[in-house]
């Protein structure tokens, strides 16, 4: 397999001991995806003794653990996503945050959701550098550099790096509607709140001369469902941006999340995954310069009038959130949470198959859900399609699903023949 990269699941000893079918840290190419640290003892498997504070410190620990467990450091995490039950707690939160991330600050995300496994109040997520890359035996550029950018022209915190690029991956942190000048929330309208999300994003990327279009991934939160008509409407004003991107009209991936709470009192916050085709030095230029972006959608699976199923770039492809949707009749497959399981899964596996890729290219799943006294019967249908427990994972329940949906998956996967450059 030299001059391939492979998938590289991984479980380190000194971390909690995975409480359901997924590994602790899956590499694909240049970025490692961990799945989401509980505030798990890693020698008791219980989650540690204390409030919010005591939480976060012990999901850090672990994320730490497993990150040095793989030869790296945690200046190579390059985005961070932390989900708490109850946003009040943050403040501690942020104690721990500081601890783990005493100067460099990765891209992050905070929401506010219903319900953790366990019970936890906190868990996090992190993305790495891999700098060694997946090809087997075959490092492929160890000295890759990090690019850390922030712009006056969209809302600075001292706690998030703006943008964080790797290879060939821009990360940005989540966009509040904060007015750049002001330090302020805009109007309380969700359109509002929405145009200035995205107004944000675009002028983070335009200081370092992306397009709007080199967005691959979009996740929209936010904080009452009802709000997405009115959101969808000013989403479609941004996406297509250019005139090329309209001809074929091309659109992100996208994951759409109802959060109990975001930061600030903010009705909606998105954030977004940028292909970056220059790369980041010291690629060289033949490896990085006029790579494509490539967007697929299968009449096997359901399509969406604001998505793409699925957007690859370099050496991933991110797929949009699915839905028990049958993709012939366009309605919720008739059944309980295991039915729509298995069609979600179904979905994800029509779209996978329709690029030439399988199952088993899945390096990182996203699972949203409405009730996770529902996980146990969840787990029985997944495990059927994810048998060696690979793909990394994260599990946080809803305050809504689309459609009256139980759950709903999105996905990341390996692409490993990579996009071809313009010719």
């Amino acid at each position: 397999m030299t001059g391939f990269n492979a998938v590289l699941s991984r479980n380190i000893e000194g971390a909690p001991k995975n409480i359901g079918p997924y590994s602790q840290t899956v590499a694909f190419s240049h970025y490692n995806n961990l799945s989401a640290q509980l505030p798990i003892d890693p020698q008791t498997g219980s989650l540690v003794a204390g409030g919010a504070k005591e939480q976060a410190e012990q999901c850090f620990k672990n994320i730490k653990t497993v990150v040095e467990g793989i030869d790296h450091v945690m200046t190579d995490v390059v985005r961070v996503n932390i989900f708490v039950t109850n946003m009040m707690d943050m403040d501690a939160v942020e104690e721990a945050y500081h601890a783990a991330f005493p100067s460099y600050v990765p891209a992050r995300t905070v929401v506010a959701v219903k319900a953790l496994p366990m019970d936890a109040s906190v868990q996090v997520e992190a993305l790495l550098s891999y700098g060694e890359g997946t090809i087997p035996n075959e490092p492929q550029a160890g000295d890759l550099i990090k690019l850390t950018n922030n712009t006056a022209h969209a809302p600075i915190s001292h706690l998030s790096t703006q943008s964080v690029a790797f290879s060939h991956y821009n990360n940005l942190s989540a966009q509040l509607p904060i007015e750049p000048k002001s330090g302020r929330i805009v109007a309380e309208d969700v359109k509002e709140q929405a145009r200035q999300c995205l107004k944000n994003m675009k002028a983070i990327l335009e200081s370092i001369d992306v397009p709007f279009d080199d967005i691959v991934k979009v996740n929209v939160y936010l904080k009452n469902y009802s709000d997405l008509e009115a959101v969808n409407e000013v989403y479609a004003a941004f996406f297509p941006d250019s005139g090329i991107a309209r001809a074929v009209n091309y659109l992100p991936a996208r994951t759409i999340v109802a959060a109990s709470n975001l930061p600030m009192g903010a009705l909606v916050q998105m954030d977004a995954v940028v292909s970056h085709g220059d790369g980041t030095p010291p690629q060289a230029i033949e490896d990085r310069h006029g790579l494509i972006v490539e967007a697929n959608n299968t009449e096997n699976a359901p399509i969406d009038s604001l998505s793409t199923q699925t957007v690859a770039f370099s050496h991933y492809n991110h797929l949009s959130a699915q839905l028990g949707i049958d993709p012939k009749s366009g309605q919720m497959v008739a059944g309980d949470v295991k039915e729509q399981t298995k069609q979600i899964l179904t979905n994800i596996q029509a779209i996978v198959e329709s690029i030439d890729h399988a199952m088993e290219d899945i390096v990182k799943v996203n699972v949203f859900v409405k009730d996770l006294a529902d996980l146990e019967a969840i787990d029985e249908a997944y495990q059927s399609f994810f048998p060696e427990g690979t793909p990394a994972r994260t599990v946080a329940e809803v305050a809504a699903l689309p459609e009256g949906a139980l759950l709903q998956v999105d996905a990341v996967v390996g692409n490993t023949e990579g996009t071809p450059p313009i010719v």
